[in-house]
């Protein structure tokens, strides 16, 4: 197949990865763009997953296998698109293949880690605690190397290098850019959780035991900054009592005014993890609707059938610092029309879903919504948004919606 006939995938998360290998295994040949040192978007953060509750290994494990067997997807990690020309057929694209400063000998040994140093922000756990500055991305990172954080890094250390003995270290590792002629695109770019900074009364940021729901699923993961146990971030007390607020920054004209689709069913699933591990904790869940469609349905009434459950229809008010490291949650309780007050150990934010092309005017040639998503009658031809690219949905939707881009970029590399 001649590079008129390739598809370019740009994101490696859930989106990008289902495209790269249904399009590859029909014949395609397929290069796939992830701006990040590792495939898995998403989805290699969480703890489990719908439909079925699965850990990443689950998923994302068998699709890494897939990879590695196929020859027809070249990858490029910490790299991203910096232009699409063209039309259908003939597109030239524009890749910056940003430095790792590891190249493929790496063998992942953790020596490095041993002997480095200085140390990072880990971002995969949400900035809750830290690696060295030479660091695998994530336990499932695919491909499994390691990649170095130059600016963390001591000057003029070189302890790594020392200690690897298949030289895999190249401090002098460069950018280098590359010129791609492609058939089709498929825009797989994902999303982000929106800031909760700017919910200014909840005192995310302010108040040390407030966090977001993407924290939540780090803080259960056994790869996490707590192993798995759900601790308080400020002392590591376990959690007896929390609250969940619902729609923290959804459905508001002030800053999403859509429902991100995937909240309810996600603070519903941590109410599961905290009870697991302390059946006697008391959670209380505030929202506005809880919007769980179709089959979801049989799994809000076994939550909600929990005695220790309360869930409570109104919107929170407000949060600050209590005593000891507590929470003061104010809210309302439509129902009972009564302003509800609590001390709790902890409070999570169900942030929306926000487009990770937000702020941009536009990508591979095509233009956005206001909110930074490409939905279907954005799309120009040959170049195709998928997953949450086009708008927030769950996983499931969006392997299945990738599926079908796969579909549309095989039909335009055939055609053309």
């Amino acid at each position: 197949m001649n590079d008129q006939s390739k598809i370019l995938v740009i994101g490696g998360g859930i989106s990008g990865v289902t495209t790269a290998i249904e399009a590859s295994e029909v014949g395609s040949n397929v290069i796939l763009v992830e701006k990040t040192p590792s495939l898995g978007g998403r989805v290699s953060g969480f703890h489990q997953y719908f439909p079925k509750l699965c850990p990443p290994t689950c998923g994302l494990e068998i699709n890494y296998k897939r990879l590695r067997a196929n020859p027809n997807v070249q990858v490029y990690i910490n790299s991203e698109v910096l232009s699409v020309e063209g039309e259908a057929g003939k597109f030239k694209v524009k890749v910056r293949k940003n430095p790792t400063f590891v190249n493929e000998k790496c063998v992942a040994c953790d020596h490095c880690t041993e002997v480095c140093p200085a140390e990072r922000i880990n971002d995969f756990n949400a900035g809750m605690d830290k690696t060295k500055a030479i660091f695998l991305p994530n336990k499932m990172a695919y491909p499994p190397r390691y990649v170095i954080d130059r600016p963390a890094c001591e000057p003029g250390c070189s302890k790594c290098v020392d200690a690897c003995k298949y030289g895999a270290i190249d401090l002098d590792m460069q950018a280098q850019e590359i010129e791609i002629e492609v058939a089709s695109v498929v825009v797989a770019t994902g999303w982000k959780p929106y800031d909760a900074k700017k919910l200014t009364n909840m005192g995310f940021s302010s108040v040390p035991n407030v966090i977001n729901n993407i924290m939540m699923e780090r803080i259960a993961s056994v790869s996490g900054p707590t192993k798995g146990q759900i601790l308080r971030p400020s002392d590591q007390k376990p959690v007896e009592n929390i609250v969940f607020v619902q729609c923290a920054g959804s459905r508001d004209e002030n800053h999403l005014p859509y429902c991100s689709s995937i909240c309810c069913l996600g603070s519903l699933k941590h109410a599961k993890y905290v009870l697991e591990q302390n059946p006697d904790a008391k959670v209380y869940i505030f929202y506005i609707d809880i919007r769980t469609p179709g089959k979801y349905e049989d799994f809000v009434a076994k939550v909600q059938a929990e005695p220790n459950v309360k869930m409570i229809k109104g919107k929170v008010a407000n949060i600050v610092a209590g005593e000891n490291g507590g929470v003061l949650v104010e809210a309302e309780d439509i129902h009972n029309q009564v302003k509800v007050h609590l001390d709790v150990d902890m409070v999570v934010l169900a942030t929306g879903m926000e487009s990770s092309l937000r702020g941009q005017e536009q990508v591979a040639g095509i233009e956005l919504d206001e909110y930074g998503f490409i939905p279907a009658e954005l799309q120009k031809k040959g170049i195709f948004s998928a997953g949450v690219a086009k708008r927030p949905v769950d996983v499931n939707s969006s392997i299945q919606d990738s599926t079908g881009a796969a579909l549309k970029a095989i039909q335009t590399a055939m055609r053309n």
